[in-house]
């Protein structure tokens, strides 16, 4: 069994910052790329920022320079720090890790919850 929870979301004011957290736990062998989606109401789920297991990095447009992606892989833990934080940034925002049960050979893609993000104007 696997599980990953999120937490960090809230309400925040444009300008202002959140940090989201996700934790993956269960029976484990390895984790490859971790990654936050977001959803916002009648849109279809983004890819937000991703994370290899290396540490290479990657961003949708339109949070680069903005949000920051890391990880601690002794932790098992994704964090998506977020800056300067806009209206269009209101979503629910998922954590996404491509991972190895212990006892398979087989890579598969597990989620979180959600966690909502709202920023007023």
């Amino acid at each position: 069994q696997v599980q990953l929870v999120e937490s960090g979301g809230g309400l925040v004011q444009a300008g202002g910052s959140l940090r989201l957290s996700c934790v993956a736990s269960g029976n484990i062998f390895y984790i490859n790329a971790m990654g936050w989606y977001r959803q916002a109401p009648g849109e279809q789920r983004e890819l937000v920022a991703g994370i290899t297991s290396g540490g290479s990095t990657d961003y949708v447009d339109s949070v680069k320079g903005r949000f920051t992606i890391s990880r601690d892989n002794a932790k098992n833990t994704v964090y998506l720090q977020m800056n300067s934080l806009k209206p269009e940034d209101t979503a629910v925002y998922y954590c996404n890790a491509r991972l190895v049960p212990r006892g398979t050979l087989k890579t598969s893609d597990y989620w979180g919850q959600g966690t909502q993000v709202t920023v007023s104007s």
